[in-house]
Protein backbone atom coordinates (compact mmCIF):
# COMPACT_ATOMS: atom_id res chain seq x y z
CA UNK A 1 0.00 0.00 0.00
CA UNK A 2 1.30 3.44 -0.88
CA UNK A 3 2.31 5.67 2.03
CA UNK A 4 1.30 8.82 0.14
CA UNK A 5 4.94 10.05 0.04
CA UNK A 6 6.52 10.22 -3.42
CA UNK A 7 8.91 7.28 -3.81
CA UNK A 8 11.73 9.50 -5.05
CA UNK A 9 11.62 11.67 -1.89
CA UNK A 10 13.99 10.26 0.69
CA UNK A 11 14.36 11.06 4.37
CA UNK A 12 17.53 12.92 3.48
CA UNK A 13 15.60 15.10 1.03
CA UNK A 14 13.04 15.86 3.72
CA UNK A 15 15.84 16.85 6.10
CA UNK A 16 17.76 18.99 3.64
CA UNK A 17 14.84 20.91 2.14
CA UNK A 18 12.49 21.12 5.11
CA UNK A 19 10.64 24.45 5.37
CA UNK A 20 12.53 25.12 8.61
CA UNK A 21 16.13 25.13 9.75
CA UNK A 22 17.28 21.84 11.28
CA UNK A 23 20.47 21.42 13.33
CA UNK A 24 22.15 19.09 15.76
CA UNK A 25 24.62 20.43 18.30
CA UNK A 26 26.64 19.26 21.26
CA UNK A 27 25.35 20.21 24.75
CA UNK A 28 27.41 23.42 24.66
CA UNK A 29 25.83 24.47 21.34
CA UNK A 30 28.65 23.44 18.96
CA UNK A 31 27.09 22.66 15.57
CA UNK A 32 27.49 19.16 14.17
CA UNK A 33 25.00 19.06 11.32
CA UNK A 34 22.70 21.55 9.54
CA UNK A 35 20.31 21.33 6.62
CA UNK A 36 20.32 23.31 3.39
CA UNK A 37 17.49 25.57 4.55
CA UNK A 38 19.51 26.80 7.51
CA UNK A 39 22.62 27.27 5.35
CA UNK A 40 20.59 29.50 3.02
CA UNK A 41 19.10 31.55 5.84
CA UNK A 42 22.42 32.44 7.46
CA UNK A 43 24.36 32.60 4.18
CA UNK A 44 27.09 30.28 5.43
CA UNK A 45 28.05 26.81 4.22
CA UNK A 46 27.78 23.82 6.49
CA UNK A 47 31.51 23.32 6.37
CA UNK A 48 31.97 26.79 7.82
CA UNK A 49 29.15 26.30 10.32
CA UNK A 50 30.40 22.97 11.60
CA UNK A 51 32.37 23.53 14.80
CA UNK A 52 30.84 26.95 15.50
CA UNK A 53 28.38 27.45 18.34
CA UNK A 54 24.75 27.96 17.42
CA UNK A 55 24.36 30.82 19.89
CA UNK A 56 27.14 32.74 18.10
CA UNK A 57 24.88 32.95 15.05
CA UNK A 58 22.37 35.04 17.02
CA UNK A 59 22.42 38.81 17.40
CA UNK A 60 24.20 39.93 20.55
CA UNK A 61 21.04 40.15 22.66
CA UNK A 62 20.05 36.66 21.55
CA UNK A 63 23.46 35.28 22.48
CA UNK A 64 23.14 36.62 26.00
CA UNK A 65 19.60 35.28 26.26
CA UNK A 66 20.70 31.86 25.03
CA UNK A 67 23.44 31.60 27.66
CA UNK A 68 21.36 32.94 30.55
CA UNK A 69 17.95 31.43 29.80
CA UNK A 70 17.74 28.92 26.96
CA UNK A 71 20.74 26.75 27.88
CA UNK A 72 19.73 26.49 31.58
CA UNK A 73 16.14 25.66 30.61
CA UNK A 74 17.33 22.90 28.31
CA UNK A 75 19.34 21.35 31.13
CA UNK A 76 16.49 21.65 33.64
CA UNK A 77 13.47 20.87 31.47
CA UNK A 78 14.97 19.04 28.51
CA UNK A 79 13.23 21.24 25.93
CA UNK A 80 12.26 24.79 24.96
CA UNK A 81 9.34 25.71 22.72
CA UNK A 82 8.78 28.71 20.43
CA UNK A 83 11.39 31.02 21.91
CA UNK A 84 11.73 34.21 19.84
CA UNK A 85 15.30 34.86 18.67
CA UNK A 86 17.01 36.83 15.90
CA UNK A 87 19.55 35.11 13.62
CA UNK A 88 22.19 37.09 11.78
CA UNK A 89 21.36 36.87 8.08
CA UNK A 90 23.78 36.93 5.12
CA UNK A 91 23.84 40.73 4.99
CA UNK A 92 24.09 41.11 8.75
CA UNK A 93 20.41 41.94 9.11
CA UNK A 94 18.39 40.24 11.83
CA UNK A 95 16.22 37.31 10.76
CA UNK A 96 13.30 36.85 13.20
CA UNK A 97 12.89 33.19 14.15
CA UNK A 98 11.22 30.87 16.62
CA UNK A 99 13.51 28.37 18.31
CA UNK A 100 12.47 24.86 19.38
CA UNK A 101 15.08 22.57 20.92
CA UNK A 102 15.23 19.18 22.65
CA UNK A 103 18.13 17.90 24.76
CA UNK A 104 19.11 14.24 24.19
CA UNK A 105 20.53 12.26 27.11
CA UNK A 106 22.23 8.88 27.29
CA UNK A 107 21.04 5.91 29.35
CA UNK A 108 22.69 7.37 32.45
CA UNK A 109 21.01 10.74 31.99
CA UNK A 110 24.10 12.59 30.80
CA UNK A 111 23.49 15.29 28.09
CA UNK A 112 24.52 13.98 24.66
CA UNK A 113 23.33 16.57 22.17
CA UNK A 114 20.64 19.03 21.17
CA UNK A 115 18.20 18.81 18.27
CA UNK A 116 17.21 22.28 17.09
CA UNK A 117 14.34 23.40 14.87
CA UNK A 118 14.35 27.03 13.69
CA UNK A 119 11.22 28.49 12.11
CA UNK A 120 11.27 31.68 10.04
CA UNK A 121 9.12 34.23 11.92
CA UNK A 122 9.59 37.19 9.59
CA UNK A 123 5.91 37.38 8.62
CA UNK A 124 4.80 36.80 12.20
CA UNK A 125 7.09 39.55 13.51
CA UNK A 126 5.82 41.93 10.83
CA UNK A 127 2.24 41.10 11.76
CA UNK A 128 2.97 41.67 15.45
CA UNK A 129 4.57 45.03 14.68
CA UNK A 130 1.55 46.02 12.60
CA UNK A 131 -0.71 45.09 15.51
CA UNK A 132 1.37 47.22 17.86
CA UNK A 133 1.23 50.17 15.46
CA UNK A 134 -2.51 49.74 15.02
CA UNK A 135 -2.96 49.58 18.77
CA UNK A 136 -0.93 52.74 19.30
CA UNK A 137 -2.83 54.49 16.53
CA UNK A 138 -6.13 53.47 18.12
CA UNK A 139 -4.88 54.74 21.47
CA UNK A 140 -3.84 58.09 19.97
CA UNK A 141 -7.21 58.51 18.24
CA UNK A 142 -9.14 57.58 21.36
CA UNK A 143 -7.00 59.87 23.51
CA UNK A 144 -7.50 62.81 21.14
CA UNK A 145 -11.24 62.14 21.09
CA UNK A 146 -11.38 61.85 24.85
CA UNK A 147 -9.33 64.99 25.46
CA UNK A 148 -11.40 66.90 22.92
CA UNK A 149 -14.60 65.90 24.69
CA UNK A 150 -13.23 66.73 28.13
CA UNK A 151 -11.95 70.12 27.04
CA UNK A 152 -14.13 73.19 27.19
CA UNK A 153 -14.96 76.21 29.31
CA UNK A 154 -16.42 75.36 32.70
CA UNK A 155 -18.95 77.67 34.40
CA UNK A 156 -17.27 80.51 36.26
CA UNK A 157 -19.07 83.65 37.31
CA UNK A 158 -20.05 85.67 40.36
CA UNK A 159 -21.27 83.18 42.95
CA UNK A 160 -20.09 79.95 41.31
CA UNK A 161 -16.88 78.29 40.20
CA UNK A 162 -16.56 74.82 38.64
CA UNK A 163 -13.27 73.02 38.16
CA UNK A 164 -12.21 69.50 37.19
CA UNK A 165 -9.30 67.11 37.64
CA UNK A 166 -8.68 64.11 35.44
CA UNK A 167 -5.98 61.44 35.68
CA UNK A 168 -5.79 58.49 33.28
CA UNK A 169 -4.94 55.00 34.48
CA UNK A 170 -1.23 54.35 34.99
CA UNK A 171 -1.17 50.94 33.30
CA UNK A 172 -2.14 49.97 29.77
CA UNK A 173 -2.27 51.95 26.52
CA UNK A 174 -6.02 52.24 26.22
CA UNK A 175 -7.95 55.28 27.39
CA UNK A 176 -11.01 54.84 29.54
CA UNK A 177 -14.60 55.99 29.43
CA UNK A 178 -14.67 58.43 32.38
CA UNK A 179 -16.08 61.84 31.48
CA UNK A 180 -17.44 65.07 32.91
CA UNK A 181 -19.37 68.05 31.68
CA UNK A 182 -20.55 71.33 33.19
CA UNK A 183 -22.58 74.10 31.55
CA UNK A 184 -25.10 76.88 32.12
CA UNK A 185 -28.70 75.69 31.92
CA UNK A 186 -29.98 79.28 31.99
CA UNK A 187 -28.95 82.54 33.64
CA UNK A 188 -29.39 81.12 37.15
CA UNK A 189 -28.59 77.40 37.04
CA UNK A 190 -25.68 75.19 36.09
CA UNK A 191 -25.71 71.53 35.09
CA UNK A 192 -23.04 69.13 36.35
CA UNK A 193 -22.51 65.65 34.85
CA UNK A 194 -20.01 62.89 35.54
CA UNK A 195 -20.20 59.47 33.89
CA UNK A 196 -18.29 56.23 33.53
CA UNK A 197 -18.60 53.97 30.49
CA UNK A 198 -17.75 50.27 30.77
CA UNK A 199 -14.65 49.22 28.85
CA UNK A 200 -11.61 50.96 27.41
CA UNK A 201 -10.19 52.06 24.09
CA UNK A 202 -11.72 53.87 21.15
CA UNK A 203 -15.12 52.19 21.61
CA UNK A 204 -15.36 53.46 25.18
CA UNK A 205 -14.24 56.92 24.11
CA UNK A 206 -16.83 57.16 21.33
CA UNK A 207 -19.58 55.82 23.60
CA UNK A 208 -18.60 58.38 26.19
CA UNK A 209 -18.92 61.10 23.56
CA UNK A 210 -22.39 59.93 22.54
CA UNK A 211 -23.68 59.83 26.12
CA UNK A 212 -22.09 63.16 26.97
CA UNK A 213 -23.72 64.84 23.98
CA UNK A 214 -27.09 63.21 24.70
CA UNK A 215 -27.00 64.25 28.37
CA UNK A 216 -26.16 67.86 27.54
CA UNK A 217 -28.87 68.02 24.87
CA UNK A 218 -31.55 66.67 27.23
CA UNK A 219 -30.37 68.97 30.02
CA UNK A 220 -30.52 72.07 27.82
CA UNK A 221 -34.01 71.08 26.68
CA UNK A 222 -35.16 71.52 30.27
CA UNK A 223 -35.22 67.91 31.51
CA UNK A 224 -35.09 67.50 35.28
CA UNK A 225 -32.35 65.19 36.65
CA UNK A 226 -34.70 62.20 36.96
CA UNK A 227 -36.18 62.71 33.52
CA UNK A 228 -32.74 63.31 32.01
CA UNK A 229 -31.55 59.90 33.20
CA UNK A 230 -34.71 58.32 31.79
CA UNK A 231 -34.04 59.95 28.42
CA UNK A 232 -30.35 58.94 28.41
CA UNK A 233 -31.33 55.40 29.46
CA UNK A 234 -33.77 55.18 26.55
CA UNK A 235 -31.11 56.59 24.21
CA UNK A 236 -28.58 53.97 25.36
CA UNK A 237 -31.12 51.17 24.88
CA UNK A 238 -32.34 52.39 21.49
CA UNK A 239 -28.84 52.85 20.03
CA UNK A 240 -27.23 49.93 21.91
CA UNK A 241 -24.52 52.09 23.46
CA UNK A 242 -23.40 52.58 27.02
CA UNK A 243 -24.98 49.55 28.62
CA UNK A 244 -24.18 49.50 32.37
CA UNK A 245 -22.66 52.98 32.16
CA UNK A 246 -23.10 55.03 35.33
CA UNK A 247 -24.08 58.70 35.39
CA UNK A 248 -24.74 61.38 37.99
CA UNK A 249 -26.45 64.62 36.96
CA UNK A 250 -27.04 67.64 39.17
CA UNK A 251 -28.79 70.96 38.46
CA UNK A 252 -27.68 73.71 40.85
CA UNK A 253 -29.48 77.02 41.37
CA UNK A 254 -26.55 79.34 42.05
CA UNK A 255 -28.30 82.04 44.07
CA UNK A 256 -30.37 79.79 46.34
CA UNK A 257 -27.99 76.84 46.56
CA UNK A 258 -30.76 74.38 45.77
CA UNK A 259 -29.42 71.27 44.04
CA UNK A 260 -31.55 68.61 42.39
CA UNK A 261 -29.68 65.46 41.39
CA UNK A 262 -30.05 61.84 40.28
CA UNK A 263 -27.58 58.94 40.13
CA UNK A 264 -27.76 55.99 37.74
CA UNK A 265 -25.56 53.45 39.52
CA UNK A 266 -22.91 56.13 40.13
CA UNK A 267 -21.05 56.99 43.34
CA UNK A 268 -23.03 59.55 45.39
CA UNK A 269 -22.27 63.28 45.41
CA UNK A 270 -20.03 64.42 48.25
CA UNK A 271 -21.37 67.58 49.86
CA UNK A 272 -18.95 69.92 51.61
CA UNK A 273 -21.11 72.45 53.50
CA UNK A 274 -19.54 75.65 54.76
CA UNK A 275 -18.80 75.17 58.45
CA UNK A 276 -19.94 71.52 58.45
CA UNK A 277 -18.60 68.03 57.91
CA UNK A 278 -18.51 66.51 54.41
CA UNK A 279 -21.13 63.84 53.81
CA UNK A 280 -22.44 61.73 50.94
CA UNK A 281 -25.99 62.09 49.68
CA UNK A 282 -27.35 58.59 48.99
CA UNK A 283 -30.77 59.71 47.74
CA UNK A 284 -31.99 59.80 44.15
CA UNK A 285 -30.45 56.49 43.18
CA UNK A 286 -31.35 53.97 40.44
CA UNK A 287 -29.71 51.29 38.30
CA UNK A 288 -26.96 51.91 35.69
CA UNK A 289 -28.05 52.71 32.15
CA UNK A 290 -29.81 49.92 30.23
CA UNK A 291 -29.14 47.51 33.11
CA UNK A 292 -32.40 45.58 32.68
CA UNK A 293 -32.23 45.20 28.87
CA UNK A 294 -35.95 45.81 28.63
CA UNK A 295 -38.00 47.93 26.26
CA UNK A 296 -40.10 49.19 29.15
CA UNK A 297 -39.08 52.65 30.39
CA UNK A 298 -37.28 52.74 33.75
CA UNK A 299 -38.42 55.33 36.28
CA UNK A 300 -35.51 57.32 37.66
CA UNK A 301 -35.86 58.99 41.03
CA UNK A 302 -34.25 62.30 41.95
CA UNK A 303 -33.47 64.10 45.18
CA UNK A 304 -32.83 67.66 46.36
CA UNK A 305 -30.42 69.18 48.86
CA UNK A 306 -29.28 72.64 49.89
CA UNK A 307 -25.80 74.12 49.46
CA UNK A 308 -25.39 77.09 51.84
CA UNK A 309 -23.14 79.94 50.64
CA UNK A 310 -19.52 78.85 50.71
CA UNK A 311 -20.35 75.18 50.15
CA UNK A 312 -18.99 72.82 47.53
CA UNK A 313 -20.21 69.63 45.87
CA UNK A 314 -17.96 66.94 44.47
CA UNK A 315 -18.92 64.51 41.69
CA UNK A 316 -16.41 61.77 40.89
CA UNK A 317 -15.89 58.40 39.22
CA UNK A 318 -15.20 55.18 41.10
CA UNK A 319 -11.50 55.23 40.17
CA UNK A 320 -11.05 57.75 42.99
CA UNK A 321 -12.26 55.38 45.71
CA UNK A 322 -12.10 51.80 44.43
CA UNK A 323 -9.03 49.68 45.21
CA UNK A 324 -8.46 45.99 44.68
CA UNK A 325 -8.72 44.14 47.97
CA UNK A 326 -10.31 47.08 49.82
CA UNK A 327 -14.03 47.53 50.58
CA UNK A 328 -15.69 50.40 48.74
CA UNK A 329 -16.87 51.83 52.06
CA UNK A 330 -13.23 52.24 53.10
CA UNK A 331 -12.49 54.17 49.92
CA UNK A 332 -15.47 56.45 50.43
CA UNK A 333 -14.42 57.07 54.02
CA UNK A 334 -10.90 57.95 52.88
CA UNK A 335 -12.35 60.46 50.40
CA UNK A 336 -14.60 62.03 53.03
CA UNK A 337 -11.69 62.34 55.48
CA UNK A 338 -9.44 63.92 52.86
CA UNK A 339 -12.18 66.39 51.89
CA UNK A 340 -12.69 67.31 55.55
CA UNK A 341 -9.00 68.20 55.88
CA UNK A 342 -9.07 70.56 52.90
CA UNK A 343 -12.51 72.14 53.20
CA UNK A 344 -14.98 73.33 50.57
CA UNK A 345 -13.17 76.31 49.04
CA UNK A 346 -10.97 76.67 45.93
CA UNK A 347 -12.47 73.91 43.76
CA UNK A 348 -9.41 73.44 41.55
CA UNK A 349 -7.13 73.01 44.54
CA UNK A 350 -9.66 70.68 46.15
CA UNK A 351 -10.02 68.48 43.06
CA UNK A 352 -6.29 68.32 42.39
CA UNK A 353 -5.46 67.59 46.02
CA UNK A 354 -7.97 64.76 46.32
CA UNK A 355 -6.77 63.12 43.11
CA UNK A 356 -3.16 63.42 44.23
CA UNK A 357 -3.75 62.12 47.76
CA UNK A 358 -6.10 59.27 46.89
CA UNK A 359 -4.46 58.20 43.63
CA UNK A 360 -3.17 54.63 43.61
CA UNK A 361 -0.11 54.17 41.33
CA UNK A 362 -0.64 51.29 38.95
CA UNK A 363 -4.43 51.44 39.27
CA UNK A 364 -6.15 50.30 36.08
CA UNK A 365 -9.01 52.81 36.14
CA UNK A 366 -9.17 56.48 35.24
CA UNK A 367 -10.00 59.10 37.85
CA UNK A 368 -12.35 62.00 37.18
CA UNK A 369 -13.39 64.69 39.71
CA UNK A 370 -15.73 67.64 39.16
CA UNK A 371 -15.89 70.22 41.96
CA UNK A 372 -18.37 73.11 42.14
CA UNK A 373 -18.23 75.90 44.72
CA UNK A 374 -21.22 78.21 45.27
CA UNK A 375 -21.75 81.38 47.28
CA UNK A 376 -19.24 83.21 49.40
Amino acid sequence: MSSGVPQHESAEDLFEDAPCGLLTTTPDGTIGRVNRTFEHWVGTSRDELRGRRFQDLLVIGGRIYYETHIAPLLLMQGAVREVAVDLRGPDGAALPALLNAVLRRDADGRPQGIRVVVVDATDRRRYEQELVRARRQEHDIAQQLQQGLLAGELPHAQGVEVRAAYRPAESGLEVGGDWYDAFWLDDERIGLVVGDVVGRGIEAATTMGQLRSAARAFALSGASPGRLLEFVDAYARRHDVGRMATVVYAAVHVASGRMEFACAGHPPPLLLPAGGQPHFSWDGRSLPLDALRTAAPVTRTAATCHLPPGSSVLLFTDGLVERRGRPLDAGLEALRDAAARHGPGAPQRLADTLVRELHDPGHVDDVCVLAAHVGG
